[in-house]
């Protein structure tokens, strides 16, 4: 008998891994709560973070495996909920998330495994703050301790713009997540992600991906969820690889277990490589956005498998399988974002032309009388793999002008670092 697998969540990720799952052999049926309209075979009405109705649904339909793809749900306890009701599910606890969930619980972590990131100090209180910036003077970092969707943090170039930052973050829209703010020196050099799956002792590394958080090309304008990915970057080598699991993710893992907080699930690394070597940004305690959409087309090997022996324990016995092509994800967004943008504008996609091509939804849904149109800021992940980055580069932005979506916002720059790498 094939496995039921439900999946948590409504965006470009979480089609992505369903994508990827329907091609198991061994998946049966797959349910997506809430989805979009990319996923609407698989759609169940729940909200990702409403967790009793989501253990319920699990229950009713004999549900094999719960994959979650939001940090929200892991952070409000989602998987100690799912155990406590003997129910598989992929990620970690609620204590473990708050490697996400809290950047000062982050730093502690990292600090108790040596592991190498910015000087940092915790603040509650704005005057404190401001007097410890105006001591170390800018450029620095500031980062809402709490989840902030991705909005939390402000890298002041200036010592204004660092003083303004701690009001807005501690005193603004914020809520609870800017109570706490912590401020990191700023360190140079380029960012990368890793992602590793983790079953509580062993880690396997999946493809390093290089993300595009500013809305504009050329790394301008404001802070987003993610404006597109690529992946493998050139600046990235074995050796680096190497020293990020034997530095970060391995003593991460080893300290969260001493402490009882095992870690199961997707551990996120956010590396800036500078010249003294890779340091660490920050901890997700998830599949990252849209990180996911390039890891999920260069993945060769079942992703089932190997959610599952992280739920077992067992991850040590399986081995990865990962296309050497490169893949490009470009986001197409609202016009407007990241600020205040319309809904209800219909889109229609291409017939897609090869199975080196997806577009990943993340704000779709389907109107009343049945027509594609966005309900969110980042809509759509349109990805590409080929053998080389130029090639990728141009078949995902060939695919971007296919699609009709008018007054959509999105980047023409994405992948273009990798290329200044390589020369």
């Amino acid at each position: 008998m094939g496995k039921k697998i439900l999946i948590v969540g409504s965006g470009g990720r979480e089609h992505a891994l369903a994508w990827k799952l329907a091609k198991s052999p061994d998946v049966e049926q797959i349910y997506v709560a809430p989805g979009n309209a990319g996923t609407l075979g698989w759609n169940v009405p729940i909200k990702s973070n409403d967790i009793p109705a989501l253990v319920a649904f699990a229950e009713d339909k004999g549900i094999d495996l719960t994959v979650v793809g939001p940090e929200e749900p892991l952070t409000l306890g989602i998987v100690d909920a799912f155990e406590a009701k003997g129910l598989r599910i992929f990620g970690p606890s609620r204590a473990a998330a708050r490697l996400e969930g809290s950047k000062s619980f982050a730093k502690e972590i990292m600090d108790a495994a040596q592991v190498p990131t910015a000087r940092w100090e915790v603040f509650q209180e704005s005057q404190k703050a401001k007097d410890y910036i105006r001591k170390i003077g800018a450029p620095c970092v500031l980062k809402a301790d709490g989840l902030a969707a991705g909005k939390g943090v402000i890298i002041a170039e200036d010592l204004e713009t660092a003083l303004n930052a701690v009001d807005e973050i501690m005193e603004g829209s914020l809520k609870s997540a800017g109570k706490t703010l912590v401020v990191e020196e700023f360190l140079t050099g380029q960012e990368v992600s890793l992602l590793c799956f983790a079953d509580g002792k062993t880690a396997l590394p999946m493809v390093p991906v290089q993300d595009h958080k500013r809305a504009l090309d050329g790394d301008q304008g404001l802070n987003t969820g993610g404006m597109g990915t690529y992946s493998p970057p050139p600046i990235w080598t074995s050796e680096v690889e190497e020293q990020v699991m034997r530095e970060v993710v391995q003593p991460t893992l080893r300290v969260m277990e001493e402490r009882g907080e095992v870690f199961k699930g997707v551990l996120f690394v956010g590396l800036m490589l500078t010249p003294e070597g890779p340091k660490v940004l920050e901890f997700n305690a998830r599949f990252g956005d849209p990180e996911t959409q390039v890891v999920m087309l260069r993945m060769e090997s079942d992703l089932l498998p190997v959610l599952w022996a992280c739920t077992e324990g067992n991850l040590h016995e399986v081995q990865l399988k990962w296309s050497p092509m490169t893949a490009v994800c470009v986001v197409m967004a609202s016009p407007g974002y990241p600020q205040a943008y319309q809904k209800g504008i219909p889109i229609h996609l291409p017939a897609l032309l090869s199975h080196q091509q997806a577009v990943f939804h993340a704000g779709t849904a389907a109107s009343s009388d049945g027509q594609m149109v966005n309900s969110g800021g980042r809509v759509l992940g349109v990805s590409a793999k080929a053998e080389d980055l130029t090639k990728a580069r141009q078949a995902a932005y060939h695919l971007v002008e296919q699609i009709d979506f008018p007054q959509a916002q999105y980047r023409r720059d994405i992948g273009i670092k990798g290329l200044k790498q390589n020369r």
